[in-house]
This record gives structure tokens, C-alpha cells and sequence, in this order.
């Protein structure tokens, strides 16, 4: 399984708060189904739900906590029952909205564990990606939103600062908790402020070299900064029951820490080698009891691992940290992602991102039989021309479902590179493979490429290598949001000198992109595509290798012309059957190329028609960006053309389903024909009449 803590392709639940159909099988079924079988009572957390069957479980300790203050007023041995409600509540929610489940399920104990102990909002929780947080944020006020994750005007399915007190810090890529929470625990420090900052992380985003060099530069936080590493993937080590929370009980407590201390400034007195001698058995004697050798290295004192569902071991480690002078500290939580839930523990993917689902069999609400998805198209294309082509690799930062890789990876294992949570080395390394003869194709989406800028400019593109950039998620992403919309990589690359970009239009033309990338060795090429099905178009037998920098004329007019990059072609075609219907003829043009233009049609284009839209998704900068330059250079819109660009919005868009998001945006049809009419009204009266006529 990948170790992209992130975002897993939990699939868009569109833009409608939903409601979940409600249970209608007799209670007799439901008990039966969740006291029997694979579906144990104790994989819905140990909680009934009500006899009415409502789509709500009962939650009586659950229901006493509105925000983490009221937590804290319970007793210990409540906590437990306020755990399995807490769960039970989350697994009922996400039924009903889709969205990622799997690691909240995995963090429970863990987030009640947090906000019992420590002080929050004043001690800062930074949860690594933040998709995990859904328990944390049923707890801090916002259980009556609960079930409006993910959709329009709803809650974040990720920290966002914006939404509460509580989440100090958002969050959506992964591997930055530490960083961010060293700052928070510096800052603190250095006002001489009270408050304590405590990173979350998962086991996949240490994968990440951020997450080393935010730990490298650690020691000045002090007790300040406490690192939780979440390990749910059993990647670093396993727990070892008993014996492994006894050890950690004790290692974190204040009379061993004080006789350490003691034992440390003894040996400080030592002659140099002695006191060399004297550190390093300390730190050995704890890891070869209990691992960690690798952090203690980094300037933290390591405790763990521990059961990170034993409430029992969990609080008072908590509590030993918390109570410490020393640190930072890092504790090691092991945990079992999807953990109460059956059917998400047993399932491959733990139940990472899923649609609407029925809480009682775990069945997941299919989505409706439609055109391939793009991400499929891809990889199928690329793994049939890697059948005769030996020089084709494909590469991917921990995401080869979402990019397509993984169809890929069936048909040619030893050719494909899942480089975990790296995009930066995924770069440099498809860099490398071009300079030695390869074809390389670092499959990334948009958001996560951002990361890797530096080596896409630097050891790519100065270098002129032929790296082929797949990149996915292209334009707005529904659910995800503004942290996974890829809305600037057309500007971030074809600014670039050595660099060619291409949109697909529909997943024909994806097919087309991909043959015409793997032939193309004159330098780095790109290609974007978005989330989601294709338009429905017949998948050409034969791909066509697309001379570079060429568009093509998809209908032919003479008053007004559409040149469209990429998927809003759908839109632009709608646009010119209202704009015909309205007596304007209409050229639509997919431009195929942000760079090279096709400068020789865009000429031909401006010269001969009245009104000319760009239109693309992506931010400013972009295509329209590039129209506007060489029309300014050549004076071609001299003589008093009206040339217009549409992009996406200088915004972060917030969650919502594509469409309204696009809508939003002022990127669908009726956009554009506005956007033509407004240009025609304003320049000539004249046209305005004839258009009221038309």
C-alpha cells in the first residue's frame, strides 16, 4: 500500500448537503449483524444504534462534550465508552457524506487521548495532513456540522484555520505538523507564553525529507515541542504489548528522567571519551529496548512504541510528557488504520477515502456506470506503448491509484517506482533516467508538483532533459478543495524556456498527449488532465503523435472565436451553439499547447474574427497570459480587436462539486457567452442592438 498519508482519491461527493438514507431492515437484523460474523458488535466502537433506526447512533457521554473542556470534566474510566461513541458518531457521519475514514478511525483514542491531557486550544494540535481530523472535529464544536463535510458551504475535510480556534494550523499536503509546530512552540518561547505544540504525524509522511529537517532543528523548542508519530502501517516497528507500554510508562516519567539528568551531568564531568561513552549507552541501552535510535539522534527523547488504542497507556505517557522539563520528545504510537470498523480493517485500502456507504454492511453507494476515468486512460495508454517501447518508466510520489500508475504497475512491475511521499526526488530521479536513455514519466498531480518546482526548473528544464510530466488533477477537484486544486501549473511550466504543456480536451486527446510524450526527446513536456470521467469520446485504437504546437479548429465561425484550453472545450462548444443561435458565428479552437502556441493560427484567428476569448483552468498567467503577450508584441490587437481571457479566479475556491465550483469560477458556458456579449456592448452600441435582436 502506498504511504501517501495524504490524499488518497477519496471520491467527490458533489456539492449537495447530503442526508443518508435511513436503515429500514428490522433491529433484530441490526443486532444480529453487529453481534455475529465479521461485522462484531465492537466494530461499530462498541455502540448500538437506536431502535428507531435512525441514521444516528446513541451517544449519551458523547452528547455531554461540546468542545474539549467538557472532555476534560470526565472521569477516566469513562473514557473509554466516550472513545467507542466517538467512533461510532464518525463512521455514521462519513456514511453520509464520503470523505476519508480510515485514518480518522485509526486516531480516536489517540484524539481523546490529546484533548484530555494537554490544554487545548491554548496547546496547539497540528494534525499532519488533517485528514485524520474528523473525530478531532467532532469534539471541538463542530458536531452539529459533522455531516456536512466536504460539500458546499461545509466543513473542510481537512485542518483549516478558518474554521475553529482548534485548528491552529491548516493542512492537507502532508509532512509540515513539525515544522509548523516548531514554530508555534518557538514563538511561545520567545514571548515567554505558556502552551505546549504537538505535531501528528503518520508513519508515510516520514517519508518526506521535510519532516527530517523540521526534527534537525528541533532541540531549540525544548519541552515546548512534542512529536506524536502516528505509525499505522507497521513501517518502523512493532509494538511488543506489554512489556513496550511498561517502558514507556517509565521512561517518560519524572523520577527516571531526574536520575537520567543526574546520571547526565555525572558524566559531563567525565573525561571527554567517558562522556562520549557514557551518552551513547544511554541512548543504546533505550534502543535496543525500544527503538528510536534514529530520533534520539535528531536531539529527541524517544518513548515508545505504545498501543495507540489503550487509553490506559496512552494518557499517562501523555500526561509524564506533558509534566517533563525535558524534550522535545517524540512518542511513538502504534495504531491499526480503519480500527472498529470491520469492514474498513479488513478492506486493502482500510477504508482511506470512501464514498456514501451503508454503516451496517460497509457497501460503498456506486457511482453511476460513465466514460473511463482520466487517471485510467493514462495508464492503460502508457502501459500498452511500454509493451514495445522498453525505455517507458513510470514514476509516482506514493499516489498510483490516483495518477493511473497502478494499471501500469500490473503490466510492468520492474519499470515502476513508487517513491513514496518524495516528489522533489521524483523529479530528479525521472531526471537522471532521461540522461541515461529512458523514457521517464513522473505521473504527479498538479498540487503535489508545486513541490517539487525547484528540481523541475533546475535539473530538468536548464538541463533540457526529457522528463515527461503526467500531471493530474489539472484544474478545480470538487471535495478536495483549494489544497488539492491544480490551478497553476500551465503558469508555473510554460514559463519555463525548454518546457512544452499540453491540456487534454476529453480523454481522446489524452491518449493522443501521452503517445505524442513518450516520443518526444527534444526536451521536458507536460501534460494536464483533470480528476474525474472523460467526456465519453471513443478511445482511438491507433494514438496520433500531435505535431508540437498545433491546435485544431473544432467549428468554424466569423464574428467570435473560443480558443479553449484543455476540458473547458465541452463548455466553449455549448457557448457557440447560444452564441449561433443569438446570429453570431462562432470559431471554437483547442489550442491543445500552452506552450509552444500555435502562433500561426492564433493570427489568423485574431485577424479574422471581431471578439476573441481565451479560456482555460487555470490561474492568471496562464494561456491567456501568452495570447495577450504575442498579441501585444505583434500588434495584433491594434487595429481594435476584442480580446478577452477567462481563468480561474485570483481565490482559493473552497470545496464544493466541480460544476458550481466552475460555475463559481465564471468558467461554464453561460460565462463565456457573457463574457462576449459584455465585449460586443461595450465597444459598439450598434452590436448590442443586434445582438437584443438576434
Amino acid at each position: 500500500m502506498s504511504p501517501r498519508s495524504g490524499a488518497r482519491e477519496a471520491e467527490s461527493i458533489g456539492g449537495q448537503i447530503a442526508t443518508r438514507n435511513k436503515l429500514v431492515a428490522p433491529r433484530r437484523v441490526i443486532d444480529s449483524a453487529v453481534s455475529a460474523g465479521p461485522f462484531s458488535f465492537d466494530s461499530f466502537g462498541g455502540t448500538r444504534y437506536d431502535g428507531a433506526m435512525t441514521d444516528r447512533p446513541s451517544t449519551p457521554l458523547l452528547d455531554t462534550v461540546d468542545v474539549p473542556a467538557d472532555l476534560r470534566k470526565l472521569k477516566p474510566e469513562d473514557l473509554r465508552q466516550f472513545a467507542d461513541e466517538l467512533r461510532a458518531e464518525m463512521i455514521s457521519a462519513v456514511g453520509t457524506t464520503g470523505g476519508h475514514l480510515g485514518s480518522g478511525l485509526g486516531v480516536v483514542e489517540l484524539t481523546t487521548a490529546l484533548h484530555y491531557v494537554f490544554d487545548t486550544p491554548r496547546d496547539k494540535i497540528v494534525w499532519d495532513v488533517g485528514h485524520q481530523c474528523y473525530p478531532h472535529k467532532i469534539i471541538t464544536g463542530r458536531r452539529d456540522r459533522i455531516r456536512t463535510l466536504r460539500t458546499g458551504g461545509g466543513l473542510s475535510g481537512f485542518t483549516k484555520r478558518s474554521e475553529s480556534e482548534y485548528d491552529p494550523f491548516g493542512a492537507a499536503h502532508s509532512s509540515t505538523s513539525i515544522s509548523a509546530a516548531l514554530g508555534f512552540a518557538i514563538a511561545n518561547k520567545l514571548k515567554d507564553e505558556p502552551g505546549r505544540a504537538i505535531a501528528v504525524i503518520g508513519d508515510g509522511s516520514m517519508s518526506a525529507g521535510m519532516a527530517y529537517e523540521a526534527m534537525n532543528n528541533a532541540a531549540a523548542a525544548g519541552n515546548r515541542l512534542i512529536v506524536i508519530l502516528n505509525d499505522n502501517d507497521m513501517s518502523i516497528a512493532p509494538p511488543v504489548g506489554g512489556l513496550s507500554a511498561y517502558l514507556a510508562k517509565l521512561v517518560s516519567s519524572r523520577p527516571f528522567i531526574e536520575l537520567r539528568e543526574i546520571a547526565r551531568r555525572f558524566a559531563r564531568k567525565l573525561p571527554e571519551p567517558l562522556h562520549k561513552a557514557a551518552k551513547k549507552t544511554d541512548e543504546y541501552a533505550r534502543g535496543m529496548a525500544m527503538g528510536g535510535t534514529l530520533f534520539e539522534e535528531l536531539g529527541f527523547y524517544y518513548v515508545g512504541p505504545i498501543d495507540g488504542h489503550n487509553l490506559d497507556h496512552l494518557i499517562p505517557v501523555l500526561e509524564n510528557v506533558r509534566d517533563s522539563d525535558h524534550g522535545p520528545v517524540l512518542i511513538h504510537a502504534v495504531t491499526v488504520k480503519g480500527k472498529g470498523y470491520a469492514p474498513a480493517e479488513a478492506a486493502a485500502d482500510k477504508y482511506h477515502g470512501v464514498q456514501k456507504f451503508d454503516v451496517v454492511t460497509g457497501v460503498q453507494a456506486k457511482a453511476p456506470p460513465g466514460p473511463p476515468q482520466y487517471q485510467n486512460v493514462f495508464g492503460e495508454t502508457l502501459a500498452k506503448l511500454a509493451d514495445t517501447d522498453k525505455r517507458i518508466v513510470a514514476i509516482t510520489a506514493a499516489m498510483p491509484s490516483g495518477t493511473g500508475v497502478d494499471k501500469f504497475a500490473k503490466a510492468h512491475p520492474d519499470r515502476t517506482f513508487d517513491v513514496g511521499i518524495a516528489e522533489q526526488h521524483a523529479v530528479t530521479f525521472a531526471a537522471g533516467l532521461a540522461a541515461q536513455g529512458m523514457r521517464p514519466f513522473a505521473a504527479i498531480y498538479s498540487t503535489f508538483l508545486q513541490r517539487a518546482y525547484d528540481q523541475v526548473v533546475h535539473d530538468v528544464a536548464i538541463q533540457n532533459l526529457p522528463v515527461r510530466f503526467a500531471i493530474d488533477r489539472a484544474g478545480l477537484v470538487g471535495a478536495d478543495g483549494s489544497t488539492h486544486a491544480g490551478s497553476f501549473d500551465v503558469t508555473y511550466l510554460a514559463t519555463l524556456p525548454n518546457m512544452v504543456v499540453m491540456a487534454a480536451a476529453d480523454e481522446a486527446e489524452l491518449v493522443h498527449m501521452t503517445y505524442t510524450a513518450a516520443e518526444y526527446d527534444d526536451g521536458p513536456i507536460a501534460f494536464r488532465y483533470p480528476r474525474g470521467n472523460g467526456t465519453g469520446v471513443p478511445l482511438p485504437e491507433v494514438p496520433l503523435k500531435l505535431e508540437i504546437g498545433k491546435g485544431r479548429v473544432v467549428r468554424s465561425g466569423k464574428t467570435v472565436a473560443i480558443l479553449s484550453l484543455g476540458t473547458r472545450l465541452a463548455e466553449a462548444l455549448k457557448a457557440a451553439d447560444t452564441l449561433e443561435a443569438r446570429g453570431l458565428s462562432t470559431s471554437v479552437i483547442d489550442l491543445r499547447f500552452a506552450k509552444p502556441l500555435d502562433e500561426e493560427l492564433i493570427r489568423k484567428t485574431l485577424a479574422n474574427h471581431e471578439v476573441c476569448v481565451t479560456i482555460e483552468e487555470n490561474s492568471v498567467g496562464g494561456l491567456g497570459a501568452h495570447v495577450l503577450t504575442l498579441a501585444s508584441d505583434e500588434g495584433l490587437i491594434d487595429a481594435g480587436l476584442k480580446l478577452r481571457t477567462m481563468r480561474l479566479p485570483d481565490a482559493f475556491q473552497d470545496q464544493d462539486s466541480p460544476d458550481k465550483q466552475y460555475d463559481a469560477a465564471g468558467l461554464n458556458a453561460p460565462q463565456i457567452v457573457d463574457t462576449v456579449l459584455k465585449a460586443l456592448r461595450h465597444n459598439s452600441a450598434g452590436v448590442e442592438e443586434a445582438g437584443a435582436r438576434a
